[in-house]
């Protein structure tokens, strides 16, 4: 099976959980405490381990905040 790395560009994110609701493996959520210029909580993966790079959530991005990496 592949691993995946979700990188997000905090910056853009504007926090609206559309990625958390599809990522399979739920690995993802709204950051507790960090806020970025936008006033808005990011995104973050909780658990890089379990990522299989499907990129769901790179897809669902309204705003192109998410790449996703695979590596076989």
């Amino acid at each position: 099976m592949s691993k995946g790395l979700v990188k997000f560009d905090e910056e853009r994110c504007k926090g609206c959980e559309l990625c958390i609701s599809v990522c399979p493996v739920k690995i993802l959520k709204l950051h507790e405490t960090k806020i970025n210029s936008k006033g808005y909580r990011p995104a973050c993966v909780t658990d890089t381990s379990k990522c299989i790079g499907c990129a769901n959530c790179a897809v669902m991005c309204p705003d192109g905040a998410i790449s996703v990496y695979q590596d076989e």
